[in-house]
């Protein structure tokens, strides 16, 4: 094996066991700047040693054990200097050797480690963007380097914002333990809420040159089945793991050969993965199972099941979507749901009745910078047949849009609409 492959082998293998040498570690330590730092103490002694001796056959548990034993110098480190300091101060010495402690903790294989780091990573003492950080960082096993290229930022940025987060959650006096009761809704939807952000962020990129992420998408993936393997009786869990594999099926048929966007009517469903979409179903069909009322990420994986059901464009059911959406705005309000649902009334009553709504959303003042918006109202001009305001809304939409990929797009409606007046 070549050193370069070598590196790439030992990088697959931490992303992969990342989460479980982390999160054993924080349970033992109860600090998650030290659990870091002693596994990747560990992956360090890897990129030594591997490609010297070779990888061994089972290079999980060979980080597992490293790290283990780096725990255990900093440990006794750490007990030592505290029975000095009880000498001095005339105090009575430790009961326990500090290896009694570790090995016994290390040993005892807790299935929750994995979750309780996502819990920890995710707490919401800290902001949106630190929560992404330190999820993708602790729990998706990616270096600081591939999180700051992921969302156009600066290594020292992202290095700052992981550095703050663990000072904050030390600040705060997190617990290291899964929450229990009360505590567990808004801390598990503090734990949607970040994996679906990783995932929107990587399906519609906010900036820069490409519209998808692939890389972003496929850790969401990831870590949307590791939870709902994590947390089996959590509807909404499997109602977020369905909606982001209905939404990842289209991937591929979102854009053309070179690479500009396909609109959701216009596009090949042959090229959607039937496979991601199985997987999709089948955790809707799990959420519906598990919950006595649709949560909001039920409720959108149903909306995106209809699409994934049908087998045109023409058989699409938009009434029931329109439903969907009205259920949602119900219990989850907000400017963008109502949006969607106009698009949605727009294809099943006809552009005039969701153009309509769509005025009534022009004074949101959260959808004021929000490109879709005059990109919705666009469309439907358009399909009236009012080319003149249809291209005004188009460039507007444009001049709003941070993807390069969107705006060349929507320039190019408004130049079809610009020929269209003219002929």
């Amino acid at each position: 094996m070549t050193a370069e492959a070598m590196q790439h082998a030992i990088a697959q293998v931490w992303k992969a066991e990342a989460a479980r040498i982390i999160g054993g570690l924080v349970r033992i330590v109860r600090d998650v700047s030290l659990a870091e730092e002693l596994a990747q103490d560990a992956l360090v002694a890897a990129l030594e040693q591997w490609p010297v001796s070779g990888m061994p056959n089972q290079p999980g548990a060979w980080l597992t054990t490293t790290a283990k034993n780096r725990a255990l110098t900093s440990l006794r480190r750490a007990k030592l200097a505290q029975r000095t300091s009880d000498v001095l101060g005339h105090e009575a010495p430790l009961e326990a050797e500090p290896h009694t402690v570790i090995e016994a903790a290390m040993d005892d294989e807790v299935r929750d480690d994995v979750l309780r780091l996502i819990f920890i990573a995710c707490h919401p003492v800290l902001s949106k963007e630190a929560r992404v950080a330190l999820t993708l960082r602790m729990v998706g096993g990616l270096t600081t380097e591939e999180i700051a290229r992921a969302f156009l930022a600066t290594e020292a940025t992202i290095a700052q914002r992981i550095v703050r987060a663990k000072r904050a959650l030390g600040a705060a006096g997190a617990a290291f333990e899964l929450p229990r009761g009360d505590e567990l809704g808004p801390r598990l939807a503090s734990v949607l809420e970040v994996v679906y952000l990783i995932f929107n962020e990587g399906y519609s990129a906010t900036a820069g040159p490409e519209l998808l992420r692939t890389d972003l998408t496929d850790e969401a993936l990831r870590l949307g089945r590791r939870l709902a393997a994590l947390a089996p009786d959590e509807p909404e869990v499997h109602g977020l793991s369905a909606l982001i594999h209905l939404q990842a099926s289209r991937a591929r048929a979102r854009t053309d050969a070179a690479g500009e966007p396909v609109l959701l009517p216009e596009q090949d469903r042959s090229r959607w993965d039937a496979e991601l979409i199985a997987h999709g179903l089948a955790a809707l069909a799990a959420a519906e199972r598990l919950a006595a009322e649709p949560g909001a990420y039920q409720l959108q994986a149903a909306i995106a099941a209809c699409h994934a059901r049908a087998a045109t464009a023409d058989d699409t059911d938009w009434a029931r979507i329109a439903a969907l959406y009205g259920e949602l705005a119900r219990r989850a309000p907000s400017p963008v749901v109502e949006l969607n649902r106009a698009v949605a009334v727009s294809r099943a009553e006809g552009p005039a009745a969701g153009l309509a709504l769509l005025d009534a959303l022009g004074a949101e003042p959260a959808l004021a910078r929000y490109h879709f918006l005059p990109s919705a109202r666009a469309d439907l001009l358009e399909r009236l047949g009012r080319f003149d305001e249809a291209r005004a809304e188009f460039l507007r939409a444009a001049a709003l849009a941070a993807n390069a990929r969107q705006r060349e797009r929507l320039e190019a409606r408004a130049a079809a609409c610009a020929r269209r007046m003219r002929s």
